[in-house]
């Protein structure tokens, strides 16, 4: 399963779809921390592979540009997350006891 796939199947598993499995049972800070990992991973290879393209070392400019907008999708996914991560907290901050 590549990257996405992973971010994915880790949102979907934390938000309880696709059956249980030991990822529903990892806490948010995991996922999250692992989410941003695999997020900096596919960065970091995007940014190798437009190198790579720009220095004429034989990269392929489709794969330089698969390989972007596979970091970007993981940077959109991560921060979707994050903000309605933040929009829950701030929901229940504003709740009265």
């Amino acid at each position: 399963m590549n990257g996405i796939g992973q971010i994915a199947g880790a949102v979907n598993s934390l938000l309880g779809g696709g059956g249980a499995s030991a990822k529903a049972e990892t806490p948010f800070a995991g996922v999250f921390r692992s989410m941003v990992e695999q997020t900096s991973a596919l960065d970091k290879k995007a940014s190798e592979a437009v190198t790579g393209l720009l220095n004429g070392q034989g990269v392929e400019i489709h794969d330089a540009m698969i390989a972007t907008q596979k970091a970007d999708m993981a940077f959109e996914l991560a921060l979707q997350v994050r903000n309605k991560a933040v929009a829950a907290y701030q929901q229940m901050m504003g709740m009265q006891f």
